[in-house]
C-alpha cells in the first residue's frame, strides 16, 4: 500500500522530489518512483516529537536511501508531515547539525553533511551492573562481534528512571540496542520508539516475548532443572530457603523452587537477606548475592557448622574463589561466555530470533 504525504502525494514521488528539487524551489516534483519502498514508517506515538526529525534523516542514511550531498526536507515539509511546531523541527535539525549529520546552504535547505553513522554497526550495550560476570559476558561478545562495529557499554544499576535517561539520551545514535531490563515492566513503548533494532539480554519478560531478538535466562525453569538434578544431593535436607533481594533480582527463581518444593515435599521460604538468621540442621540455602553467601559462613563458624554436613549451600554464578572458599560452594550459573557468544551472532540478522540460555552445575562439598 503507497504511503501518503499529509497533502494525499504519493511518498515515493515525495522521497524523489526531495533529493532531486532544483536549488531555487522546494515545490513538490512528480516524478517516476525510485525506490521500491519508502522510507519513513507511521509515527510512533510514544517517540519524542523532535526525535522524529532526527530519526527519519538517521534512519534514511541507514537504509541508504540518502547519501552524501542529498537535500532532506525543509523545516515547512516536516512541520507538515508530522504536524510539529516549527521550534520543534528546529530542535531536531539543530541535534542533527551538532552531530556534523547534516549542514545548510542559506536560502536553500538542509543537505547531508556526513554519513559517517552509516558503520556497519554502532552499539549500545545497556547491563544492569557491573560485576565479574557481566565482564565475562562482555568480552565474549566483544571477541565475537564484528570488528568494524562500535561498541559503547552504560550501566544503570537498576535504577529504572536511569535506565528511561539513558534509552532516550541514545535514541538515534546507535543501530542496534542490546538492553538489560531485568524486572522493569512496561517497556513496549519505549522500546517501540528506538531508531534501530533492539536486543534483550538475560531476562525478557512475557510482554516483550517475540517482539524482540534475545538471549536469556529462564529462571524459573533453570531453578527448577537444577535442583531436580541435584535430588539425591538435596534429599538429607529438610528446608530451603531462595535468599535474594526482591527489589532486584527476578521472582521467577523462587517459583523453580515451589514447583520443586511441592513435587517432592520440601518446606521452603523465600528471604531478602539472611541478617540475623541462625542456620538449623537440615537448612538449605540458596544464594543469589556474595554478601549472603559471606553472612551464612560467617553465621556457619560461629555455631559451629560445616556446609554440606549440617546444612547445605547453593550459590548463584560461578567463581574461582567458590572453587576453594569453605572447601568448595556448589555453584548454579548460566554461561555468560556462550551468551555474549550467541548475542553477537544475533546482531545483524533481520529475523527475530530468542535463545534460552543453558545452565551449568558445579556440585562441590558446601552440598
Amino acid at each position: 500500500m503507497d504511503k501518503k504525504t499529509n497533502t494525499g502525494t504519493n511518498w515515493y514521488d515525495y522521497i524523489y522530489a526531495i533529493k532531486h528539487r532544483p536549488v531555487h524551489t522546494s515545490q513538490l516534483v512528480k516524478k517516476l518512483p525510485l525506490y521500491r519502498k519508502p522510507i519513513i514508517e507511521s509515527m510512533k506515538l510514544n517517540e519524542s516529537k523532535y526525535k522524529q526529525v532526527v530519526n527519519f534523516v538517521i534512519e534514511g542514511i541507514n537504509e541508504g536511501h540518502f547519501r552524501k550531498g542529498d537535500w532532506i526536507p525543509s523545516i515547512n515539509e516536516f512541520r507538515k508531515k508530522y504536524n510539529l511546531s516549527r521550534d520543534t523541527v528546529f530542535a531536531g535539525i539543530s541535534e542533527l547539525k551538532s552531530r556534523g549529520i547534516i549542514d545548510s546552504t542559506p536560502g536553500v535547505g538542509y543537505y547531508i553533511a556526513s554519513t559517517k553513522l552509516t558503520l556497519k554497526h554502532r552499539i549500545l550495550l545497556l547491563f544492569n551492573e557491573f560485576n565479574e560476570f557481566k565482564e565475562e559476558l562482555y568480552n565474549s561478545f566483544i571477541t565475537n562481534i564484528d570488528k568494524t562495529a562500535t561498541v559503547e557499554i552504560y550501566f544503570h544499576n537498576y535504577n529504572r528512571k536511569v535506565f528511561e535517561t539513558l534509552v532516550n539520551d541514545a535514541n538515534g545514535k546507535y543501530t542496534s540496542y542490546i538492553l538489560m531490563p531485568g524486572k522493569f515492566q512496561g517497556l513496549d513503548p519505549l522500546l517501540q520508539s528506538l531508531s534501530g533494532k533492539v536486543f534483550l539480554l538475560d531476562h525478557c519478560h512475557n510482554e516483550l516475548k517475540g517482539k524482540y531478538s534475545s538471549v536469556t535466562q529462564n529462571f524459573e525453569k533453570d531453578t527448577y532443572e537444577a535442583l531436580k538434578f541435584e535430588l539425591k544431593h538435596i534429599e538429607k535436607y529438610k528446608r530451603i530457603f531462595m535468599v535474594q533481594s526482591e527489589a532486584k533480582e527476578p521472582y521467577e527463581r523462587y517459583n523453580g523452587l515451589q514447583r520443586f518444593s511441592k513435587e517432592y515435599g520440601f518446606e521452603h521460604k523465600y528471604l531478602n537477606n539472611v541478617t540475623g538468621k541462625k542456620i538449623k540442621n537440615g537448612d538449605l540455602f540458596i544464594l543469589v548475592n556474595d554478601r549472603d553467601l559471606v553472612d551464612v559462613l560467617k553465621q556457619a563458624k560461629k555455631q559451629d557448622l560445616t556446609p554440606g554436613q549440617e546444612f547445605g549451600i547453593i550459590s548463584y554464578n560461578d567463581t574461582p574463589l567458590k572453587e576453594i572458599l569453605a572447601g568448595g560452594i556448589t555453584t548454579l550459573s548460566t554461561d555468560f561466555k556462550l551468551m555474549g557468544k550467541t548475542m553477537a551472532s544475533l546482531i545483524g540478522k533481520k529475523n527475530i530470533e530468542t535463545y534460552e540460555n543453558p545452565w551449568i552445575l558445579n556440585i562441590r562439598k558446601s552440598l
